[in-house]
C-alpha cells in the first residue's frame, strides 16, 4: 500500500532527485530537480548540481563565476503557487482557512469537489494522514490528470487514500459513500447550493459542509440554500487577506501590494437525523428593506456636521469673492 508517509522526507541533505528552490541575485526565485552531473545554466555561469547534492538545507552555493545561490527545499506553498495549472487553485491563505475552520484532522473521511489542480488536495492529504480518506471529485478528466500529476510531482507519489472520482458530485456521491460516512465535505464549485441534499446525506451528525465561493451572490445563495434545506446549524462566512511587511532596518511598514480577496467561505454543522434547529434570534425578523434600513444614510446617522447659517452666509462670500478677484484677472 502506498502511503503518504512513504513520501521522501523533506529533511536532511540534498539527494539527486530532490526539487530545490534557488534565490539568486536580486531575490530572484528557480526551482530545479537536482540530477547527478547536470548544470543549472544562466547568464551568469553554470551552477552544478553535484556541488549541491550533500549539502544541507540552507547553504549557500557558488556558481563557476562565483555568484552565489541560497539553496533550500521549496515550501508546499511556494510548489502550489508554481506548479502547472489546468483551473485556478484554492490560495494557501485560504488553503489554511479550510484546514483549520474545517477542523480537518488525522484520520478525517474527506471529500473534496472539484479537485481544480490538486493544490487544495496536497493540504488535505497532509491534515488527514495515512488512516483517513479522500474522495476528489472532478467533472473534467483534464483537471484530474492535471491534479494526479501536481501530486505526484510533490509527493513523489500518489497515495493509496486518495481517490478521484469523474463526474457530477451530485450523481456520484450516493455511489461512492455510505450515508452518514463522512467527515467533512469541501466544495470548490460555481454552484454548491445544486447539491446541498446530497452532501447532507453523506455526512455524519456535527461533520461540516465547507464552500469556498468567489462573489457576493454565491455567497448569498448558498447561505440561503443551506437555511432553506434545515439539515445544517447557522452557516458562517468570512474571507481572509493577507498583508506583508517591508522590513530593512527602521524602514518597517506595510508593502505596497497585498493579497486581497480570493473568495469567501462558508461552514456549517450538519444537524442530527430529525433534529430541528431552535429559533435563537432574540429581534424580530425586519423585512427585506425597511425603512429603519433606510434611516441610517440620513445625516444624523452618517454623522454628517450641521452647519450655521452664519457659517454658511460667511463661505458663499468667500466663495463670490475669489470668483470675483479671479475674474478680474
Amino acid at each position: 500500500m502506498t502511503k503518504l508517509s512513504d513520501a521522501g522526507l523533506p529533511t536532511g541533505p540534498f539527494r539527486a532527485g530532490d526539487r530545490v528552490q534557488l534565490t539568486g541575485p536580486k531575490g530572484r526565485l528557480n526551482t530545479i530537480t537536482l540530477v547527478e552531473g547536470a548544470r543549472y545554466g544562466t547568464h551568469r555561469g553554470d551552477l552544478m548540481h553535484d556541488d549541491i547534492i550533500g549539502k544541507p538545507e540552507g547553504s549557500v552555493i557558488a556558481n563557476q563565476t562565483g555568484v552565489e545561490y541560497l539553496a533550500f527545499r521549496p515550501l508546499l506553498s511556494d510548489f502550489v503557487l508554481s506548479m502547472p495549472r489546468g483551473a485556478n487553485i484554492i490560495y494557501p491563505k485560504d488553503s489554511a482557512q479550510i484546514v483549520v475552520m474545517g477542523d480537518i484532522y488525522p484520520g478525517a473521511r474527506v471529500i473534496e469537489a472539484g479537485v481544480g489542480s490538486g493544490g487544495l488536495s496536497m493540504y488535505l492529504l497532509r491534515a488527514i494522514g495515512d488512516h483517513g480518506t479522500l474522495d476528489s471529485f472532478e467533472r473534467r478528466s483534464e483537471f484530474a490528470e492535471i491534479a494526479r500529476a501536481n501530486v505526484a510531482t510533490n509527493l513523489g507519489l500518489v497515495p493509496d487514500n486518495w481517490n478521484i472520482h469523474l463526474g457530477d458530485l451530485q450523481d456520484e456521491l450516493p455511489k461512492k459513500t455510505e450515508p452518514g460516512s463522512v467527515d467533512r465535505i469541501v466544495l470548490d464549485m460555481l454552484a454548491p447550493w445544486e447539491c446541498i441534499q446530497e452532501c447532507a446525506d453523506a455526512l455524519t451528525p456535527g461533520g461540516i459542509i465547507i464552500g469556498y465561493v468567489a462573489t457576493v451572490t454565491q455567497l448569498s445563495r448558498f447561505t440561503e440554500a443551506l437555511k432553506k434545506s434545515q439539515l445544517f446549524a447557522e452557516p458562517e462566512a468570512w474571507e481572509s487577506m493577507v498583508r506583508g511587511w517591508h522590513l530593512q532596518g527602521l524602514a518597517v511598514r506595510p508593502e505596497h501590494r497585498m493579497i486581497g480577496h480570493t473568495g469567501f467561505l462558508v461552514t456549517a454543522r450538519r444537524l442530527a437525523p430529525g433534529a430541528v434547529l431552535p429559533d435563537f434570534k432574540t429581534t424580530k425578523a425586519k423585512p427585506e428593506f425597511a425603512d429603519e434600513d433606510l434611516a441610517v444614510w440620513n445625516p444624523d446617522h452618517m454623522g454628517e456636521r450641521k452647519v450655521s447659517d452664519k457659517k454658511l452666509r460667511k463661505t458663499i462670500r468667500s466663495a463670490n469673492a475669489a470668483a470675483e478677484a479671479k475674474s478680474q484677472q
